[in-house]
């Protein structure tokens, strides 16, 4: 059974993102993954600056962060997008999370899924693509192709946090899927 972790890059109240990332966690949870649902906003970070990190090294949260995703085989991010890229939060993340010196890989050879939600016709789809490049050619992670975008977003939830929409519940239920499977394949 492969341990995947599911985070947003968002810790607005209310966040679409942070939605999808839930409705994500139960797709895996119902695949029998073990899953950890990951706020970013129990995990504080400054900036990254490279003056901090000579003078003090990574933050405690982003050194503890590492740890929790290494201790995982992949996972899936769920992020908006800010001027048709990443979010900020989720990119000063993944800098000091690379840059910490705990033992573990959290990225390197690891299989990753991607979403995004956003009240657009796109769904967030843009942010993916910076999202992707990050994991794959910074991080040497592996990205699977089944993604999910979400579009009209502030409608496609329903009270129970499910995705109302057919075509956004496939393509979840899809990428979730291959997912589980890549991970369990990869596994040592």
């Amino acid at each position: 059974m492969p341990r995947l972790f599911v985070l947003s890059g968002s810790i607005r109240s209310g966040s679409l993102n942070t939605k999808l990332a839930a409705a994500f966690a139960s797709a895996l949870a119902k695949l029998d993954a073990d899953v950890t649902l990951i706020s970013l906003s129990d995990y504080p970070m400054p900036l990254f600056d490279g003056d901090i990190e000579h003078g003090s090294g990574a933050p405690a949260s982003a050194d503890k962060l590492r740890g929790l995703l290494a201790a995982h085989d992949g996972g899936f991010i769920a992020s908006p997008e800010y001027n048709s890229g990443i979010t900020p939060l989720l990119k000063n993340t993944l800098d000091w999370v690379s840059r910490s010196k705990v033992a573990g890989e959290p990225f390197k050879g690891k299989v990753f899924a991607l979403g995004s939600a956003s009240p657009g016709g796109y769904g967030g789809f843009r942010a993916q693509m910076g999202t992707r490049q990050i994991l794959e050619l910074g991080l040497g992670a592996i990205v699977i192709p089944q993604s999910v975008a979400v579009g009209s977003a502030h409608h496609a939830f329903d009270e129970a946090g499910h995705l109302k929409d057919e075509r956004s519940a496939a393509m979840m239920a899809d990428s979730a899927k291959m997912l589980v499977q890549t991970a369990a394949a990869l596994r040592p």
